[in-house]
């Protein structure tokens, strides 16, 4: 099937060609997941919008206490970023584990979101970072929390033929707080994490403040140790509370045997020591 390839130069542009095509086009970034997905036919879309011209959606910046991830930024331009390794530098660790350089060079961080796959590494440390997406369509903006774009496996409820996802907002990391990324894979390139945990915390007097742990592939979506959470608010900062998060948090792990990933009782043993590890890493980073 032929497919027209059009380049918009602002998001009201692009905006405008999903309006008028009525369904017949889709959004087009690094498109590592979508060309595939059209290939296999999950997606039959007439014209493709490519939005990686558009200046408005490029670039890492800040606003105040907010970092500003453009639609266009890919992977590796995270990676490098000295914002996003001081202001979140759990997303740069994840954004680095993504596939391969030549996949890292293309493939954007909003993509990672939009495909919703739940062990998508970016988008597992933008849910520990409590960052938002800015969705724009033809009437309206709106804000939504990254954890919450989720409609199931793969399933978002971003539509890309008449939305696009101009920004993500994060809260940037302040003094007292620290970040982690931890990942199993069978190598370390091209493979799909087996798991993959993101952490932030919040200290202060040798006691956690706050913490969001977040964990994949566990379940449909990027999943919440919520359990674990509770627990570590206020508790002092030791082995024996760390220890214990970590095992509170197979309370919301329910992965499935799998070929590629390994059995389900081999992840949930190794998920324990890869949240205590996170926990331990964003401590420290926090104490300095």
């Amino acid at each position: 099937m032929y497919i027209d390839y059009l380049t918009p130069e602002s998001v009201t542009d692009a905006l405008q060609i999903l309006q008028q095509q009525k369904g017949k086009a889709r959004i087009i970034a690094g498109g590592t997941d979508l060309l595939l997905d059209i290939e296999s036919k999950k997606h039959n879309p007439e014209i493709l919008v490519d939005i990686t011209r558009i200046p408005e959606i490029k670039g890492i910046r800040t606003e105040g206490n907010f970092l500003i991830i453009g639609a266009g930024v890919t992977h590796n331009e995270a990676a490098k970023s000295p914002l996003v390794n001081e202001k979140a530098q759990v997303l740069a660790e994840a954004s680095r584990s993504v596939g391969s350089l030549q996949i890292r060079n293309t493939a954007t961080v909003v993509g990672n979101v939009v495909n919703a796959q739940p062990a998508a590494d970016s988008a597992v440390a933008l849910v520990a970072l409590g960052a938002t997406a800015v969705i724009a369509s033809s009437d309206s903006t709106r804000e939504v929390p990254v954890e919450e774009l989720y409609a199931g496996v793969g399933k978002t409820k971003v539509n890309s033929n008449n939305e696009i996802v101009t920004n993500i907002i994060i809260p940037a990391l302040q003094p007292g707080e620290g970040s982690a990324f931890t990942r199993l894979a069978q190598r370390k390139a091209l493979a799909l994490p087996m798991l993959n945990v993101a952490v932030v915390v919040s200290i202060a007097e040798d006691k956690f403040q706050q913490a969001r742990i977040v964990m994949a592939p566990v379940g449909p979506q990027p999943v919440r140790a919520s359990d674990s959470e509770e627990l570590l608010k206020g508790a002092a900062i030791n082995e024996e509370t760390i220890q214990k998060a970590a095992e509170a948090a197979l309370n919301h792990a329910n992965p499935r045997n799998s070929t590629l990933r390994g059995s389900a009782e081999y992840r949930c043993a190794t998920l324990k020591v890869l949240v205590k590890r996170a926990l331990e890493t964003a401590v420290a980073r926090a104490r300095n």
